[in-house]
C-alpha cells in the first residue's frame, strides 16, 4: 500500500510536462489576439508593404 501512495504521490508532484502546457496556453493567447484585431494588423501589413514596394521602385542601381 505504501508503494502506492509513493507512486502516486511522485506521480502528483511531477511537473515535466509543466512547461510544454504554459507554451501551449501562450499560443492559444497569442492565436485568439490574433484573429481579434485580424483587420487592423492585415490593414498594417498592407500599408507597410506598399511602403517597401515604393521604395523599391524608387531604387535605381547606377545613378
Amino acid at each position: 500500500m505504501k508503494s502506492l501512495k509513493n507512486k502516486a504521490l511522485a506521480i502528483w508532484n511531477d511537473e515535466s510536462a509543466q512547461g510544454a502546457t504554459e507554451y501551449i496556453l501562450l499560443l492559444v493567447v497569442v492565436v485568439t489576439i490574433a484573429m481579434i484585431f485580424r483587420e487592423k494588423i492585415s490593414e498594417i501589413i498592407k500599408g507597410k508593404v506598399g511602403q517597401v514596394g515604393g521604395a523599391i521602385d524608387g531604387f535605381n542601381i547606377g545613378q
